[in-house]
């Protein structure tokens, strides 16, 4: 019995002299917390927050006007808001471009919305972030500089092909959807090794619907975007799943050794860290999601340079001048490795392009802890947003942003994180190299094969999310002479 009092007061005497130190560091935490205030801004509706005002803008043609109105109003460096039915941090600026892209997987990691995963089911035993992870160390064996210099010759043929079978008998073209034709065909042959045009032409339809969906507020009821994305993703499924089967049968019978080594068939050859096959389902998905991320970004630059160049004859001009230097060295053969990096100019254009028109607006993180950046707080959970606008549209960077000018690309071009079409810092996007030698091959082909000029000077440009043009840049062709 006295040991048991004993035991309880020793407790009640170590309660004593423990709890104010316990309250000093609960007290201090919580000033330390307290004296941190959410960013500025403004939350919106319940759960629909802003949104539709996010949504509107881009439709409207001026998807800028969301992030610079609220960098205006609230602060040039971060400011608050709620998209996607979440909390969301808006970082501004190359110093919040930076921020972003170096602290991935140490204060933020990437984030989808939850209409990705309904879209892209993934394995049970993972996630949209983990598959991505996963991907990104997949690609550069695909598509590094080694790869691309067997590809350009495949791109540059793709390119002459698509010229020639759907615009060369025509005076007049609808560009956008040509485009979008011609980057298809080239990520099927180079993805998947399919060159089959009806084939082609049957996996292609349901990825226009796909991509509305990605974005779209996560409600999945008959009708939404989401649902209707939910359900061209189950039949894309179907079709891959039929290809996947026949891949593995060619590998097991050592057959594909005589195919390209595409990245389908590296996929299914790979193993993780621990020596296991990558689960089908997740291959099902990344061979969508790759083609999907290839799809609507390379047609939306590719579109408007053609934009560009038909409202620019001189910049049109200087692009013809070199890209003719470059043809009449060829006698007759296909590009090479080589010829790419002689479009010192051309791609400076394409650069200029991206900078205007950017092929998108942005990505998500989550943040993984609490982070003070910039004296306020971004509670752990929240969403963090980098948009290429903060930046691509401000005077401090790109004098007199809405003039198109290539010349901001000569010698060291623009100041870090200030340009960021493809990410930037160590989350450039791991495809940046395969845009460039795609974008630059069909500007070699269609400026030496035609000239143009728009049919509807004025036409809107809609951003949802991925920009285009409202109408499809109807456009009207002359061969060019030789």
């Amino acid at each position: 019995m006295e040991l048991i009092l004993l035991s309880i007061f020793c407790c009640l005497v170590t309660l004593f002299i423990s709890l104010p130190l316990l309250l000093f560091l609960i007290t201090r935490n919580n000033r330390t917390h307290s004296s941190l205030k959410y960013p500025p801004g403004r939350m919106g509706w319940p759960i629909i927050g802003e949104s539709l005002k996010f949504g509107s803008c881009g439709l409207r043609g001026v998807p800028e006007k969301f992030t610079l109105e609220r960098m205006q109003k609230f602060s040039s460096k971060i400011f608050k808001t709620s998209l996607l039915g979440e909390k969301v941090a808006v970082v501004c600026g190359p110093a919040g471009n930076k921020f972003v892209f170096s602290n991935e997987n140490k204060l933020v990691r990437l984030w989808f919305p939850s209409s990705v995963d309904k879209i892209f089911p993934y394995s049970k035993h993972t996630s949209s972030h983990t598959e991505t992870l996963i991907l990104r160390k997949l690609l550069p064996g695909f598509i590094n500089a080694d790869a691309l210099k067997r590809y350009a010759g495949i791109i540059d043929s793709t390119a002459k092909h698509h010229l020639q079978s759907h615009w060369a008998n025509n005076k007049e073209v609808i560009a956008y959807p040509l485009v979008k034709k011609f980057v298809f065909s080239v990520a099927c042959k180079l993805f998947l090794s399919i060159d089959d045009p009806v084939q082609v032409a049957e996996l292609s339809d349901p990825f226009a619907v796909l991509g509305a969906g990605i974005f779209s507020i996560p409600i999945n009821l008959p009708g939404t975007a989401l649902n209707k994305a939910i359900k061209a993703s189950n039949g894309l499924r179907t079709k891959f799943q039929e290809i996947i089967t026949q891949r593995k049968l060619d590998l097991i019978k050592k057959r594909s050794s005589s195919q390209p080594q595409d990245i389908l068939s590296h996929m299914l050859s790979a193993c993780d860290e621990h020596g296991q096959f990558l689960d089908e389902s997740s291959i099902l998905s990344k061979t969508i999601g790759l083609l999907l991320g290839s799809l609507d970004t390379l047609s939306s630059a590719i579109t408007f340079a053609i934009k560009y160049l038909a409202e620019h004859p001189h910049f049109y001009t200087e692009v013809l001048r070199e890209q003719k230097a470059i043809l009449n060295s060829k006698n007759g053969e296909t590009l090479k490795w080589e010829d790419i990096q002689k479009m010192k100019y051309s791609w400076n254009v394409a650069s200029e392009v991206m900078r205007l028109t950017p092929p998108f607006q942005g990505t998500f993180r989550e943040a993984i802890t609490d982070i003070n950046y910039e004296g306020f707080l971004i509670p752990q959970g929240w969403k963090v947003h980098w948009n290429v606008y903060s930046t691509h549209k401000d005077a401090k960077y790109f004098p007199d942003p809405d003039k198109f000018d290539p010349s901001r690309f000569d010698g060291n071009g623009p100041a870090p994180y200030t340009y960021v079409p493809f990410g930037g810092g160590p989350r450039m996007c791991p495809g940046n190299e395969y845009a460039r030698v795609v974008i630059l091959t069909f500007i070699h082909n269609i400026v030496t094969k035609f000239k143009w000029e728009t049919i509807l000077p004025y036409e809107k440009i809609i951003a949802n999310p991925m920009p285009k043009p409202a109408k499809g840049l109807p456009i009207r062709l002359q061969t060019q002479c030789s």
